[in-house]
């Protein structure tokens, strides 16, 4: 299970530019290649996105390092004319609605979210009709077909202000991660229809994880993403999207990080 201790933790956005470019210079085995992609970057005047969960080379190229939305919102402020997403499908197409004047760039067009896929817009309208056209609240990790089939959308960091936020004596549909749905009903108190979506990185964290680092690290902080199932929701000292993760681990005073959550933000 992709669960791990942090001892250190390191945040490529804020280094200067031509620093980091002298660094990858410097320390980068693949010499040819990075001048290649720092040179075709100026020449396409593009701007390169590594979503947090990306290989830690990838994000040591990247000019922004972060969440989907986030990264999406600063690219959208950028001069740049191309945006490179180091991403899947859903985070491109949110760069591209934020940023309809840009060309939208990913390297790998087949790259998918499994959750995401989980849900399509016609199983969205029949358990609209279902449950008599509730409020759907969408996970910002959703196709962009399905976010126009909804009534709001979220992310994992406000998802709670926003249904608390909705009229309580109207059902509410929560798409598609049904645990971070179960999250979310649990802080708002409202019963909630959650469609039957996960993300299967999240879903291999377990308890006796949890159990077995807490008995080797019994001073350590145990936070994880609100996308875990609520056995290991309930057994950590905070529950934090990735983005308030870095935050955190930048901040605190603890020496010992435990954190539940994809692999490649554990290099940010």
């Amino acid at each position: 299970p992709r669960f791990f201790q942090i001892y250190f933790m390191f945040n490529l956005t804020k280094i200067d530019k031509n620093k980091k470019e002298k660094m990858l210079t410097k320390n980068n085995k693949n010499q040819a290649l990075v001048d290649k992609l720092i040179q075709l970057k100026k020449e396409r005047n593009a701007v390169i996105l590594a979503h947090n969960y990306q290989l830690g080379e990838v994000q040591d190229m990247a000019d922004f390092v972060g969440d989907s939305l986030d990264l999406s919102r600063k690219a959208a402020k950028t001069r740049a004319e191309v945006i490179v997403f180091c991403g899947v499908q859903f985070m491109a197409e949110t760069a591209s609605i934020l940023s309809p004047d840009k060309i939208v760039l990913l390297p790998d067009i087949n790259a998918g979210c499994p959750m995401a896929n989980m849900v399509t817009v016609e199983k969205l309208k029949e358990k609209k009709q279902k449950y008599g056209y509730p409020y759907v609240v969408c996970y910002v990790n959703s196709a962009a077909e399905v976010k126009a089939e909804s009534d709001v959308c979220c992310t994992s960091a406000n998802a709670v202000k926003i249904v608390r936020g909705l009229d309580q004596r109207k059902k509410v549909l929560f798409i598609p991660d049904q645990y971070l749905g179960h999250y979310v009903s649990s802080q708002v108190g409202k019963e909630m229809i959650l469609w039957p979506g996960y993300c299967p990185t999240h879903l291999r964290i377990l308890p006796q994880d949890i159990a077995r680092l807490r008995k080797d690290h019994p001073q350590a902080k145990v936070i994880v993403h609100a996308e875990c199932r609520p056995e290991v929701i309930s057994l950590a000292d905070e529950v934090q999207s990735t983005g308030v993760m870095c935050r955190y681990a930048k901040t605190t005073e603890n020496n010992e990080i435990i954190v539940g959550t994809e692999l490649g933000i554990i290099h940010r």
